[in-house]
């Protein structure tokens, strides 16, 4: 089971993931946790992506690529892996296949712009503790009001509206192709699957389970 998991920001992605990982017993390959223990191990790679990321310069799709070939030698990926953060553009995924490694699924969870916004802008959190709240799903008794302490919650600039839109524009623009390009080359792996993710975590999960069933049935 090698896979990859697509959404826009706010579509449920980090709790969908954990779900596949317990299921199907394989690891998250995150390139952000690859980059970071590449740098701690103090590779030769993992100099090469220190000296980059120290001049604030971009990681190129061939260090990423070499890091995802080498992190998947590894034991735990033997059964398989979902793939966290890459690709995110046509040349990333292209560069995946030119170098052999295939996919079996790639799993994108739908959920319109306006629903993202509501759930991610509706936020609210206490600082001190990390407690969170929303303003429609779990809100807190006294509004903008911590439920333990009573202090005041805050909203992160994260999550408010204009940057949400933008964080989805930047989606949209970027790897909203992907989609397209996977779909167009299904024929030659891997299987495409939409989700529609309106609904509860359980209810997204069931969905996936269902997809991923049917068709390896087929």
């Amino acid at each position: 089971m090698r896979l990859v998991l697509l959404g826009c920001p706010g579509a449920g992605k980090g709790t969908q993931a954990a779900f596949i990982k317990e299921k199907f017993h394989i690891p998250q390959v995150s390139t952000g946790d690859m980059l970071r223990a590449a740098i701690k191990a103090e590779t030769p790679l993992g100099k090469e992506v220190k000296k980059i990321v120290d001049e604030g310069r971009l990681v190129s799709d061939d260090i990423m690529i070499r890091l995802v070939k080498d992190r998947i030698q590894d034991p735990d990926c033997a059964g398989g892996f979902l793939l966290d953060g890459f690709p995110r553009t046509i040349p990333q995924a292209e560069a995946l296949r030119q170098n052999d490694i295939h996919l079996d699924y790639v799993i994108e969870i739908g959920v319109p712009d306006a629903e993202l916004i509501k759930r991610l802008s509706g936020r609210r959190i206490h600082p001190a503790s990390g407690r969170i709240y929303h303003n429609l799903y779990s809100p807190p008794r006294k509004i903008d009001h911590d439920d333990v302490t009573g202090e005041p919650l805050i909203q992160r600039p994260d999550d408010y509206e204009d940057t949400i839109r933008n964080r989805l524009e930047v989606y949209h623009k970027q790897t909203e192709p992907l989609i397209n390009y996977y779909q167009n080359n299904e024929s030659e792996g891997p299987v495409y699957l939409h989700i529609d993710g309106l609904g509860t975590p359980e209810e997204i999960r069931e969905k996936i389970t269902s997809a991923l069933a049917a068709t390896r049935k087929n």
